[in-house]
């Protein structure tokens, strides 16, 4: 029995200690809210002793909503206060401190964005409020419980702009990319070849002009002036590969892109990047390539000259349908012929619509025989303010007796017209034995090369290397051809022994032509 009465002891004893704690609890919060609710029926009571008479008694406060909490008002710095109760002034309350903290650039956002809080004297129902005192001693007036302020304006954000040039340059000058991608501009009439992964161009005649842009990588390993691409073992003259090893930009030259466009486009393109040459300022070479080689082994090969020449204008490239193997040289030679209105047509966009003020253009072995039957027809249409710059043959697999003809037809057409020739040029030796053995216009046979008044003519068989088991890519896989191929670009020099201390003039009954010495 005594344990059931402790049990309701202790019970009773809690509740008394929970009962005084909550009577001290409200004692407190009498004591303290005291001097508020005196101040405010002091006001109210003035307020009713100054109104005029007749007018009506105030109605008691409205009750502050318990779910809201009263905000707190920032503290006004005493010309703050002058400027929002100065006379005359329409200005919100709130406007000037908003702006105030804007100009002020405060830490706190969300500060400039608060309503200005009410005053702490509640306005009676019904009843006129007294404003805020305009100066001592000044008679109160009834005026409307003020607006909250507007929010502040919302400033919209743009919509993220399209990558411009210095973002691009960006983009290539990544640091943990190991090459550099290289632009080239084609123009071909090969026909498209079914490819789901890219746009692939082949050996068979498409017969009509197509335009584009490549995009090449050249792996920062690269050594001038080779291709590197993957290792392949194949059969030879059947191209069945045996094993390919897998592309790799930072080792290889790769197409990382290829894109069709309109005229148009690719006329936007150029301008683009003309406007951002400096060394070689508005300049751009077209590349037409030779014999054996396919659509990427000309892109492949632009790519490079590019790259080693440090050029930063606009390489274009015009492929014609070559069969890209030893035994199509028929095939290619009627390729050549049938190309003809169409690279017209190309070097007439690239010399009357590109821009570019100075233009010089580079072929290459059977490219040649194109090229020059295309400028017999260009030449009375260069527009004033462009300059072909200029001409370069590169062993060209030509008829020596239509080669001489037709270059000095074309010797005023270009501020200067290089041949390159070499007497071990092994493609050459069979195209001459092809056509019957007449000796081609690259060729240098025994009473050497040939020489034409107005043409430099330059003997590079010291300088060739055998590319492709064919010594027929000297022109660009050997460093001396391509240091004198940039001065003879870049700056024009004349004659080729002003340019390289290892090209020598030689007399011959023919005339004066010039040599490479050899180099170890």
């Amino acid at each position: 029995m005594t344990w059931v009465t402790e049990r309701w002891r202790r019970p009773a004893s809690l509740a008394r200690i929970g009962l005084t704690a909550i009577i001290a609890c409200g004692l407190l919060t009498a004591c303290s809210e005291a001097p508020k609710i005196g101040k405010t029926a002091d006001n109210q009571s003035r307020s009713i002793e100054e109104a005029p008479a007749g007018s009506a008694a105030p109605a008691a406060p409205p009750a502050p909503e318990a779910s809201a909490p009263k905000p707190v008002a920032p503290e006004l710095s005493d010309g703050q206060e002058q400027s929002q109760v100065s006379s005359g002034s329409d200005e919100k309350p709130g406007t000037y401190h908003y702006y105030r903290k804007k100009k002020a650039a405060a830490p706190d956002e969300d500060a400039d964005t608060a309503a200005e809080p009410p005053s702490s004297e509640p306005a009676p129902a019904g009843a006129a409020r007294p404003p805020e005192e305009e100066s001592a001693g000044a008679a109160p007036t009834a005026s409307p419980s003020p607006a909250p302020p507007p929010p502040p304006p919302v400033v919209a954000m743009p919509p993220p702009a399209a990558p411009g040039a210095a973002g691009r340059a960006a983009v290539e000058t990544d640091p943990n990319k190991k090459y550099k991608v290289v632009p080239v501009f084609y123009g071909t009439d090969r026909a498209v070849e079914p490819d789901p992964t890219r746009l692939q161009f082949g050996s068979e005649r498409g017969h009509k002009l197509q335009l584009g842009r490549a995009l090449i990588t050249v792996p920062f390993s690269h050594e001038v002036p080779h291709i590197e691409r993957p290792r392949v073992i194949e059969i030879p003259y059947f191209k069945i590969k045996i094993y390919a090893e897998k592309e790799d930009p930072d080792k290889h030259f790769t197409v990382q892109e290829i894109t069709s466009l309109t005229e148009d486009q690719m006329l936007a393109l150029v301008k683009e990047q003309l406007a951002k040459s400096s060394t070689f300022k508005n300049h751009a070479f077209v590349f037409i390539h030779g014999f054996n080689t396919s659509f990427d082994c000309a892109l492949y090969r632009t790519a490079q000259i590019t790259y080693d020449l440090g050029f930063d204008g606009v390489p274009f490239l015009y492929s014609w349908p070559s069969g890209g193997n030893v035994a199509s040289y028929t095939y290619d030679h009627g390729s050549v012929e049938q190309a003809e209105p169409m690279l017209a047509e190309f070097l007439d966009m690239v010399i009357q619509k590109s821009g570019a003020k100075s233009i010089s253009l580079i072929a290459h072995s059977m490219g040649n025989e194109l090229l020059l039957r295309v400028l017999e027809r260009l030449r009375p249409k260069i527009p004033q303010g462009v300059v072909i710059s200029q001409v370069i043959l590169a062993a060209p697999d030509v008829d020596r007796d239509k080669f001489n003809i037709i270059a000095r037809e074309i010797k005023n057409f270009a501020k200067g017209v290089t041949l390159y020739a070499a007497s071990n040029d092994r493609a050459l030796g069979y195209s001459q034995r092809f056509w019957g053995g007449v000796p081609r216009a690259g060729d240098v046979p025994k009473d050497g090369p040939l020489i034409i008044p107005g043409v430099d003519t330059i003997d590079v068989t010291a300088v060739s290397t055998d590319a492709l088991g064919l010594n027929h890519s000297g022109y660009a896989e050997n460093p001396a051809l391509l240091d004198d191929v940039k001065a003879l670009v870049e700056f024009g020099v004349r004659p080729p022994d002003k340019r390289l201390k290892s090209i020598l003039a030689v007399e011959s009954p023919g005339g004066l032509y010039w040599r490479f010495q050899a180099t170890n």
